[in-house]
């Protein structure tokens, strides 16, 4: 065999060789990827188990719905796309293959609302309790971050601790957790940056605890079941303290919702989905969009005859605020928070002509209407939403000032007072102001922004000054009262000179209120105000935008 002969020779042995190789392959080894798809839906399998029948039944018979059960029933029917399904801890025999999979507590991803694509994130209580001894950090982490930088509203179904763990954690990891580590955690940072960029809601569904209650309450909204509790450590590290509570009395939704820490509470998970799509409806999906604005179906110009005596004649009397709201707003789009907290003012979300709008309003049922400390902060928090959405505010004006007293001086109500007016002068949002009733003393001059344009309108029963006349006029009049055989028909005398002299219609004269109105004609004036401010509505960050 020559030279050539052998090089044919040797090309075809290899040529053999590798069909021969091939077809070994071809038995032992597929074609295609089947089998590593098959791997995945097991995984899958496992992950959807959660922490297990039992532990599924447990939630159950507790009343409570599973993690994956509240995603489904949240949003949009098949719109939930998960990320990190299959994320745990698995445990894998002698060969490697994996046995089982116990998936990290944490559920989060993308899905949709009312067809608007929204960021959800969840605890699974049936994994250790919810503890972040089962939470794999990076998933909640991601989630914030999705938000931010998708720009999309976030909402977090909390249930559980989810901090840095629990006692044992000691002694699984072998040494102690310093809060925080080095330079911080990037969920503290992003969760306080997403309240400036995106609206936040807050579902608190069952036992709530530590890093978890933060989370509940660093929102722009939040809303607990009243089987729920939240607390900073629950009844077993406080009983150490000599207080011994049970988790009702101790974080229950009374003594949340009345202290402020969280906006609302309903008897239902339902309810509390319901109540974040609703909440959602009013905000756009970050600051760099501006509110939809829905069809309205309500009359413009609808003019209702019980506003002329809405209002008593009596200064002393109160009156319920709300069907004031009802009727002045779109029908049935009045949704309010944090109802339990700051009672003598009322917040919530409104529509004008379908234009969504901040309201604010005083409630005259709870110390007059007079701003205490608590109603204060509520303010504070609820102006800094309005500006973080560039929502235009309403406030329907009934105040006789700062509470006064032994307690409001304990509360340092003049502090967050104070705080308060540098919140409504430095919110940059469309303002308008209607004073049915009261306007005085410092807290009175808190009722638009100052040194800007604002809308005010005054009604027929509108009273203001420095201080309010009852009370003041025998300090003030001292000498002429002492003076009177009759003190106390001198004192209604002067009473009487007075009050005529404050009639808002003398203050009108003098353009010290730009209009009086006929309070049948508040709705149509209120619409009008949204047609106009709804191209001024702007967009982007604000220059302070809201903190926890």
């Amino acid at each position: 065999m020559g030279v050539r002969g052998a090089a044919d020779n040797a090309r075809l042995q290899g040529a053999v060789s590798r069909v021969t190789l091939t077809w070994i392959i071809s038995r032992e080894t597929p074609m295609n990827w089947q089998p590593e798809i098959d791997e995945l839906k097991r995984r899958q399998a496992m992950a959807e188990a959660m922490g297990g029948p039992d532990k599924v039944k447990r939630q159950h018979d507790g009343g409570r719905l599973t993690v994956r059960d509240r995603v489904l029933k949240l949003v949009d029917k098949d719109s939930f796309h998960e990320v990190g399904a299959i994320a745990g801890r698995g445990e894998y025999d002698a060969k490697g293959d994996l046995v089982t999979l116990t998936p990290s507590n944490c559920i989060m991803g993308r899905a949709e609302i009312e067809g608007r694509p929204v960021v959800v994130v969840g605890d699974d209580f049936t994994v250790r309790g919810g503890s972040a001894d089962a939470t794999i950090r990076e998933k909640p982490i991601m989630a914030e971050r999705m938000a931010a930088e998708l720009r999309l509203p976030i909402i977090r179904l909390i249930e559980g601790s989810g901090g840095g763990g629990s006692v044992k954690t000691i002694e699984t990891t072998g040494r102690a957790n310093l809060p925080g580590g080095v330079g911080g955690t990037q969920l503290y940072h992003l969760t306080t940056q997403n309240l400036g960029l995106v609206p936040v809601v807050t579902l608190g569904l069952g036992s709530v605890a530590g890093l978890g209650a933060a989370r509940l309450a660093a929102a722009h909204y939040s809303v607990m079941t009243k089987s729920s509790a939240m607390f900073v450590a629950g009844p077993p590290v406080v009983a150490r303290l000599g207080e011994k509570l049970d988790k009702r009395d101790l974080g229950g939704w009374e003594i949340q919702c009345k202290a402020g820490a969280v906006d609302d509470a309903v008897d239902t998970e339902e309810e509390a989905f319901a109540a974040a799509r609703r909440f959602l409806s009013y905000l756009p999906q970050s600051v760099f969009e501006v509110s939809p604005r829905l069809r309205s179906r309500d009359d413009l110009g609808r003019r209702d005859a019980k506003l002329i005596s809405a209002i008593p004649r009596d200064p002393r009397q109160a009156y319920k605020m709300r069907p004031i709201i009802e009727t002045l707003f779109d029908k049935g789009s009045f949704f309010e928070m944090g109802r339990w907290f700051g009672r003598p003012i009322i917040t919530g979300l409104a529509r004008l002509d379908g234009l969504p709008v901040a309201v604010m309003a005083s409630d005259p049922v709870f110390s007059g209407g007079s701003w205490t400390a608590d109603a204060c902060a509520k303010i504070i928090r609820f102006v800094d939403m309005a500006e973080t959405f560039h929502l235009p505010v309403i406030y329907l004006m009934d105040c006789p000032g700062f509470a006064v007293g032994l307690d409001a001086e304990k509360t340092a109500t003049i502090r967050w007072g104070v705080r308060a007016m540098a919140a409504v002068n430095q919110c940059r949002a469309p303002w308008c102001t209607v004073i049915l009733r009261n306007a005085f003393g410092v807290a009175g001059v808190v009722h638009q922004p100052a040194g800007r344009y604002s809308i005010r309108y005054a009604w027929p029963s509108g009273r203001w000054g420095s201080l309010p006349l009852e009370g003041g006029i025998e300090a003030a009049y001292a000498a002429e009262v002492s003076a009177a055989t009759d003190r106390e028909a001198k004192i209604a005398e002067i009473d009487e000179r007075l009050q005529k002299l404050r009639s808002p219609f003398r203050t009108a004269e003098a353009f010290w209120v730009e209009e009086i109105i006929d309070p049948r004609e508040t709705r149509p004036l209120l619409c009008d105000f949204a047609r106009l401010v709804e191209p001024l509505r702007g967009t982007g960050l604000a220059v302070l935008t809201m903190r926890p």
